[in-house]
C-alpha cells in the first residue's frame, strides 16, 4: 500500500505544473464541499438583497414584505425598497448596477426595457394583477363613448399604472379624456369628493386598497367595452373577469361582472447578486407563492429579458440544486450546469485516458508478440525463454550475420523495454493498472537476460 502510495506521488511530480495545480485545486474543493454539507440544514443566511417594489400602500411592497418575513425566518435578510411604481423601478435598478446596492425589482410585465439593459429574468408571479378603473357612477358607464371628457387620475408619476393608462388613454385620444397623476391614496379620495371622474390603478383584485374601495368608499368598477380590443395593444396583457358579488356576496359589490386588464408581474435583477444569492431568493418566492415554478416552466417566456442561469437551472430541474443549498459558494464559483460540463469533460476525458493506455498497452504486447516470433525463427519454432537459457550454440548462430541478427533483436527489447517503463510512469495511465506495464517488463527482461546468455555461449 505504501509502495502504491509512493508511485502516485512520483506521479504527481513528474506531471506538468498547470495539471498539478488543477488537481490540488479539485481536490481542495470536493474537500471543502463535502466538509460544508456535513451536518448541515439548508438556510437562507447567505441571500443579503434589495428589492425595489412600490408604494407601502401598494401590493408590490405587500409581496416583497411577505418574502422578506420568509427569508428572515431562515436566517437571511430582503430590505424592502419603496418607490412610485414599476417605471421608476426600472430606472433605479439599472442606475444601482455602479453600486450593486440594489439588486431586484418587481415591474409590470410589458413596460419599454432600456435600450442596453442589464436586467435578468427571475420569474413571474403566479397571479396577476388587474388593471381597474374606478368610478362613483361606474354602473352609468356603459360603453366607451359615455367616458368623453372626463377626468381621469392615471396613478402615481413613474408607475405602471401611470404607463399602462397612457397606452389605454391614447386609444381613446378622441374621448378628451383629461388625465391627471396622483398617489393612489390621493386618488382614491379625489374620486369619493367626485373630483376625479375615473381612477385607474394596476392592482392585485384582493388587495386590502380595493376592498377598502368598493365596501367604505362606495366606488364602483367600470366594466371596459371593448376590453378584448383594448388588451390586445398592450404588451403581455391578457382579458380576465372580476365576478359579481367578489368583494361583497352579502350586497353583491360588484352588482354584475366586471371585464378588465389582467397584467403579469415580474421578478428581475441587475446581474449584481451571485449565483447562489438569486437561487436562494427563488427559493424564497417558492415558499410564498408554491405554484411559482411550475408558472414560469410551462408558459413561453415573452418578457424579453432572459432567464438568469440560475432561474433556468432551477426551473429545469423543478427545484433548487443540492449544492447551492448546503454549499453556496460552490455555484457562485461557477453554474451548477457548468460543473455538470465539467464533470462529463473529466468523465470524457478519463475515458479517453483509458482507451488511449488501453491501445499503448496493446501495442507494447503486438511488438513484443512480434520479437518472439523472429526469435523462433533464429532458433526453433515454439523456444521458450527457459529453453534458450539452456540452448547450446550450433554453427548456424556463430555465423557473423546470425550474431548481428541476435545484436539487433537484443536492441529491440532494451528500446521496448524503456518504452513500456516510460508508458507506465506517465500520467495517462489509470491508478492501479501500472501493474500491467510491470508484467509486460517482466516478459521483456526474461527474453532479454537468455538472449545475452546465449551471446555470451556464443562468444565463449
Amino acid at each position: 500500500m505504501h509502495e502504491y502510495w509512493r508511485r502516485l506521488l512520483r506521479a504527481v511530480r513528474a506531471a506538468p505544473r498547470a495539471l498539478r495545480a488543477a488537481l490540488f485545486l479539485l481536490a481542495f474543493i470536493a474537500a471543502a464541499a463535502v466538509a460544508a454539507m456535513y451536518g448541515r440544514e439548508p438556510s437562507l443566511s447567505h441571500v443579503k438583497v434589495a428589492i425595489l417594489s412600490g408604494s407601502e400602500q401598494g401590493n408590490y411592497y405587500a409581496v416583497v414584505s411577505r418574502v422578506a418575513a420568509q427569508v428572515q425566518r431562515e436566517r437571511g435578510r430582503v430590505e424592502n425598497v419603496a418607490s412610485a411604481g414599476s417605471i421608476e423601478n426600472i430606472q433605479r435598478l439599472s442606475a444601482a448596477r455602479a453600486s450593486c446596492k440594489i439588486q431586484f425589482a418587481l415591474v409590470q410585465d410589458g413596460l419599454p426595457w432600456p435600450a442596453s439593459h442589464p436586467f435578468e429574468l427571475l420569474g413571474r408571479l403566479p397571479k396577476p394583477e388587474s388593471f381597474i378603473v374606478l368610478s362613483r357612477d361606474a354602473e352609468r358607464i356603459r360603453s366607451a363613448s359615455d367616458l368623453r371628457g372626463m377626468r381621469a387620475g392615471i396613478g402615481p408619476a413613474g408607475s405602471g399604472t401611470e404607463h399602462v393608462a397612457r397606452q389605454v388613454m391614447a386609444q381613446l385620444a378622441e374621448l378628451d379624456i383629461k388625465v391627471a397623476t396622483h398617489p393612489l391614496h390621493e386618488q382614491l379620495a379625489l374620486l369619493e369628493r367626485g373630483e376625479l371622474d375615473l381612477g385607474a390603478m394596476v392592482i392585485d383584485r384582493d388587495a386590502k386598497l380595493m376592498t377598502q374601495a368598493m365596501r367604505e368608499r362606495k366606488l364602483g368598477i367600470v366594466d371596459i367595452g371593448g376590453v378584448e380590443a383594448l388588451a390586445r395593444y398592450l404588451p403581455s396583457a391578457r382579458t380576465g373577469v372580476i365576478k359579481a358579488g367578489y368583494y361583497d356576496p352579502v350586497r353583491v359589490l360588484p352588482p354584475a361582472d366586471k371585464r378588465v386588464i389582467e397584467i403579469d408581474t415580474l421578478l428581475i435583477g441587475n446581474g449584481c447578486a451571485r449565483e447562489s444569492v438569486t437561487q436562494g431568493l427563488i427559493t424564497a418566492f417558492v415558499r410564498v407563492f408554491p405554484d411559482f415554478v411550475a408558472v414560469n416552466r410551462d408558459r413561453p417566456n415573452l418578457t424579453g429579458l432572459d432567464y438568469a442561469s440560475a432561474a433556468r437551472s432551477y426551473f429545469s430541474e423543478n427545484g433548487p440544486s443540492e449544492v447551492g443549498q448546503y454549499a453556496p459558494w460552490v455555484i457562485d464559483i461557477m453554474p451548477m450546469a457548468r460543473w455538470v460540463q465539467l464533470a462529463f469533460a473529466f468523465s470524457l476525458l478519463f475515458a479517453a485516458q483509458a482507451f488511449w493506455h488501453r491501445f499503448r498497452l496493446w501495442r507494447l504486447d503486438a511488438l513484443r508478440v512480434g520479437i518472439e516470433a523472429e526469435i523462433a525463427q533464429m532458433f526453433r519454432p515454439g523456444i521458450t525463454v527457459h529453453d534458450l537459457e539452456d540452448l547450446a550454440p550450433d554453427p548456424r548462430h556463430r555465423t557473423p550475420e546470425a550474431r548481428a541478427r541476435i545484436d539487433a533483436v537484443l536492441q529491440e527489447l532494451t528500446r521496448l523495454a524503456k518504452r513500456c517503463r516510460r508508458h507506465s510512469l506517465s500520467m495517462l495511465v489509470p491508478m492501479g493498472h501500472e501493474m500491467m506495464y510491470r508484467y509486460q517488463e517482466h516478459l521483456i527482461a526474461d527474453w532479454m537476460h537468455a538472449l545475452r546468455a546465449f551471446r555470451r555461449r556464443l562468444d565463449q
